[in-house]
This record gives structure tokens, sequence and C-alpha cells, in this order.
């Protein structure tokens, strides 16, 4: 007759490691802040000044935003019977054409530009700080 067999044991796994008390937890790695968005002022700048855009490109781009602020102007003077979203979809449609000149060429301006998009409608839909524009 044959001895019983006994199972054999397994060993019990190893602590989890533990930091030790006294020190502070690891620093968690925050997402990059976006770059604060662009007074007017520095945008026109920094449009000036881009290599991405050439010298022709830049005129018709002054003359599409100086086209733009002046249907502004005429609305908010009651002489331009139009819609503020009819305004709206026009200056996202600038928008869009001026990023698309930038994001090969000079990506953190596009990027500056995308994220200051909302900042420059607020400041062009409200006819006071438009008026100190």
């Amino acid at each position: 007759m044959s001895a019983p067999r006994v199972p054999a044991r397994t060993p019990p796994p190893p602590p989890a490691a533990q930091p030790p008390k006294n020190e502070p937890p690891a620093l968690v790695s925050a997402k990059p802040e976006a770059p604060p968005p662009l007074d007017l002022k520095s945008l026109e700048t920094r449009l000036k000044e881009t290599k991405a855009i050439g010298v022709f490109t830049k005129l018709t781009v002054k003359n599409q935003v100086d086209d733009l602020l002046e249907k502004f102007r005429a609305y908010y003077q009651g002489k331009l019977k139009t819609t503020l979203a009819e305004l709206r979809r026009s200056y996202d449609l600038l928008v869009l054409k001026v990023l698309a000149l930038l994001q090969d060429a000079d990506p953190p301006l596009a990027s500056a530009i995308a994220a200051s998009r909302e900042s420059i409608w607020a400041i062009l839909s409200n006819p006071a700080k438009f008026a100190a524009v």
C-alpha cells in the first residue's frame, strides 16, 4: 500500500511593493497646457510675420478679414440685414481657411489660432467688445 499523497503547497504571493510611508506619492504628469488665447493685435502681428503664407495670400486674407469686420460694423449699426449665425458661418469659414494655410508650415500659429477661435468670436459677437476693437 502506498502512502497518501499530500498536495504540494504553493508559496504565498510576495507582498505588494509599497512606498515608504513618509515619501510623497509620485507626481502624475499633467497634460501640457494649451497656449493662452491670442489677442487680436498679437494675432495680426504673428500673421504678418509668418513665412507660411505668401505676400499675396496675406493681402487676400487681410482683405477678407477687413470685409468681415465691415459686415460686423454694418450689422451692429442696423445697416446689414443678416443674422449673427450667418456672420458666424463667415467667420468659421475664414478661420478654417487660415488654419489650412498654416497647418503644415506654421503649426504653432495654427494651434494658437485654433485655441483662440472662441475667444475671438466672443469679441466679434459682443457689440460692446467689438466697439472697443
